[in-house]
């Protein structure tokens, strides 16, 4: 092979912040801050402070390969961090706070992050777990200077260190594209979480992929609010896609609730926004009760589980906003595919259309393969009917767990999702199970995730999760637990007649409970605390 004659300039981080600085300087960012305020400037104003930050962080010892951690909400204090650690060579752990807190330790442990920036909600957890920390050596409170509280462990104040540093030119180091810039880690899963290393590389290449029209089709027009948490896959990766496409933004702290975001939406113009189903509920919810307007908002993003068919037909019908779901994994950086409309797909007509968008996780995307094997390792026809094991590789896919001496893929590159799904002809992928949810019942298979969506359409319904149990004569059998909205009462007898005429008898749940359902550290349904609670139900155990 004859060598290429271009130029081989690294694909980094700092240089979306060195572009979003030149191109689009005055574009504003909005922030909640933890205070209760409204913190506002422009991309400008983020490389300058990202800057004096990155100054900071060198006069507290951090150097290149250096993990810093976070316990943060989406502000822009923490957007800063995203620049300006991994702009140092540096690796930002963003540590979930919703995890237990021997898990929260175990993450702060394991990366060996020697720095913490938290924020003072979680103020009470940092000082619980501190006496623990055996690599964290210096906590910075993310705070106003005036709200400072240094308390047991001795904080420095994030807004002081910054203050202190000038505002002049900073060369950001060369580095190379291969290095570690995020260090995230899973959660749902058995046993401890697991560290997944994200390079500059696969962040960029993801970015520029994530917003493509095929994607998220975002523009210099578009006003975008992550409502996916910074902490949990660097927030889909939006953090980075903005600045590259132009976009306002607006970060919306932990003001997560149908008020606050409808708030946001309409003060803001926001016209693009994603998070988890739960998140979009409690929005709906709220409209619904207070009669309030989306604003200018024109198309969501939902992902971490399936989205509801009745959820997607009320932004739709009743409020002229899209929705978009999406499926991908902390291993994929995260994006997998998005279902957005082909002109094959439209040909079909509109009901055709929405019937593909609202029932699949999305198609395929440039720089994710996808492919669906049988218990064999055979791959299956993209008919959309034959499921099995669902396998992707690209160069934002996961090679290895951090500090894992084995691949977690295989020796072709392929990462095992531990997700069952079908591919269609046109390209399109349906998840019909986790491998760990579905449903053996007399040698036949039951798909939760269907069963799940038929029941949240029912009325009244806030939250539905199906599970499977033990069957002295089935193997297993499914369990309906419902979470009903507020005020809203229903019986077994609704709630299995409502389903009777979109399911197979043998699908029909053997019992409904209504109580809350749990959730995971990202919103979640969290099946195992159910299995384990209720796994007896059907055998008498």
């Amino acid at each position: 092979m004859i060598p290429g004659l271009m130029q081989t300039t690294p694909l980094v981080t700092t240089a979306i912040l060195n572009f979003v600085e030149a191109a689009h300087p005055k574009v504003e960012i909005v922030s909640r801050t933890v205070e209760g305020r409204i913190q506002r400037y422009d991309y400008a104003g983020l490389a300058a402070r990202t800057r004096r930050l990155a100054r900071a962080l060198r006069e507290l010892g951090v150097k290149s390969g250096d993990r810093v951690a976070t316990l943060a909400w989406n502000t822009h204090r923490h957007l800063e961090l995203f620049y300006a650690v991994p702009g140092l060579g540096g690796v930002l752990n963003t540590v979930n706070p919703r995890l237990f807190d021997d898990q929260i330790l175990y993450v702060l442990e394991h990366a060996e992050s020697t720095v913490l920036f938290y924020d003072r909600t979680f103020q009470p957890v940092v000082e619980r777990l501190a006496p623990a920390m055996t690599t964290v050596k210096t906590f910075v409170l993310m705070s106003d200077a005036e709200a400072h509280d240094p308390g047991t462990v001795g904080a420095l104040n994030y807004e002081t260190l910054v203050a202190a540093q000038p505002e002049e030119a900073f060369d950001w180091p060369v580095l190379d594209e291969n290095g570690g810039a995020f260090l995230c880690y899973t959660s749902g899963t058995t046993g401890d979480p697991k560290g997944v290393l994200y390079s500059h590389r696969a962040v960029v290449l993801h970015a520029m992929a994530a917003g493509l029209a095929s994607a998220f089709g975002l523009t210099a027009f578009d006003v975008v609010m992550p409502c996916s948490s910074l902490y949990h896959a660097t927030a889909w990766g939006l953090p980075f896609i903005c600045p590259i496409n132009g976009c306002k933004l607006v970060l919306p702290a932990e003001k997560m609730d149908g008020a606050s975001l409808q708030e946001l939406i309409s003060a803001e113009g926001v016209t693009f926004s994603g998070g988890v189903p739960t998140i979009w509920t409690m929005y709906l919810a709220h409209l619904d009760q207070t009669g309030g307007s989306v604003g200018a908002l024109k198309r969501i993003i939902i992902g971490g589980s399936a989205v509801p068919r009745a959820m997607a037909e009320t932004f739709k019908r009743t409020h002229g906003v899209e929705v978009l779901q999406i499926w991908g994994m902390t291993e994929t950086c995260p994006l997998g595919v998005v279902a957005t409309p082909t002109a094959a797909l439209a040909a079909l007509g509109e009901d055709e259309a929405d019937e593909v968008i609202w029932t699949r996780q999305g198609r395929l995307q440039f720089g994710i393969e996808l492919k669906i094997v049988d218990e064999d390792g055979k791959e299956a026809p993209r008919d959309g009917a034959t499921s099995g094991s669902l396998l992707v590789r690209g160069p934002w896919t996961i090679q290895r767990y951090y500090r894992k001496d084995e691949d977690a893929a295989d020796a072709d590159g392929w990462f095992d999702t531990g997700d069952i799904a079908t591919l269609d002809h046109l390209g399109f992928m349906r998840i019909t199970d986790r491998a760990k949810d579905v449903i053996k019942t007399g040698g036949e298979w039951i798909s939760s995730i269907d069963l799940e969506n038929f029941a949240v359409a029912c009325p009244g319904v806030k939250i539905a999760a199906v599970f499977g149990v033990p069957h002295p004569k089935w193997e297993e059998r499914p369990l309906l637990v419902i979470e009903p909205h507020e005020g809203q009462t229903l019986t077994k007898e609704e709630v299995l007649a409502f389903l009777e005429p979109h399911i197979v008898k043998w699908w029909m749940p053997d019992d409904v409970i209504f109580a809350p359902v749990p959730l995971t550290a990202t919103g979640k349904i969290d099946k195992k605390v159910l299995r384990t609670t209720y796994r007896d139900r059907l055998t008498g155990g």
